[in-house]
């Protein structure tokens, strides 16, 4: 049984681990997200914990992590939170929300002062490498991911994240035509040392 949290760059599955913890990354749109490492739980399942600030109104947008449990513990404030088709829920300081893997969910902050929760995600997958990706895009971006970025991510990694708000002609049809003129154009050299997919 280990709870050493991971401080050098490992491959689990195929997948990289970031070394360098705690490592905090920021969106430039009101959220802030430290990766604290790597741990194996007693049952020998890794888990990514993760804390986050977020700033009133701010929050992801309606995503799923396809192979991923995420449980979020609200330590400060006032999390709203919903589920696909479901009702606004809230959650305060205690309170653990757990989305299963291939949940839809999106969750923000519902109060009037900083958000602060701690997260676990098992398995850890590629997700740190994606959201470090999509919130430097969105701080080049002005607070949005540059669109490119937002294909790419998302069709390289649609076996591990999908996000809800996509209509699928946008998917089907204009991220392939963004994803082959960001080719031509050179801009997924940015991408070149990218992890592979986790397949389901």
């Amino acid at each position: 049984m280990s709870s050493t949290i991971t401080s050098t760059e490992t491959r689990t599955n195929r997948t990289v681990v970031s070394g360098d913890y705690p490592r905090t990354i920021e969106n430039g749109a009101g959220e802030l997200l430290t990766f604290l490492g790597v741990r194996t739980d007693p049952d020998g399942r890794q888990v990514l914990e993760v804390e986050n600030q977020v700033q009133p109104g701010a929050g992801p947008p309606m995503h799923v992590h396809y192979l991923q449990q995420e449980s979020l513990t609200v330590q400060q404030g006032r999390m709203g939170y919903r589920r696909a088709d479901g009702p606004d829920c809230f959650a305060g300081p205690g309170d653990t929300v757990t989305f299963a893997p291939g949940q839809m969910h999106r969750f923000w902050n519902a109060g009037s002062g900083v958000l602060r929760c701690s997260g676990r995600v098992s398995p850890p997958a590629n997700l740190e490498y994606v959201l470090t990706q999509v919130f430097e895009s969105m701080r080049r971006g002005g607070g949005r991911p540059n669109p490119f970025d937002a294909a790419y991510l998302l069709g390289r990694y649609r076996t591990e994240i999908a996000q809800g708000d996509i209509p699928a002609p946008v998917r089907v049809v204009v991220f392939p035509i963004l994803r082959a003129l960001g080719r031509l154009l050179g801009r997924d050299r940015r991408y070149a040392d990218a992890p592979p997919p986790v397949r389901r």
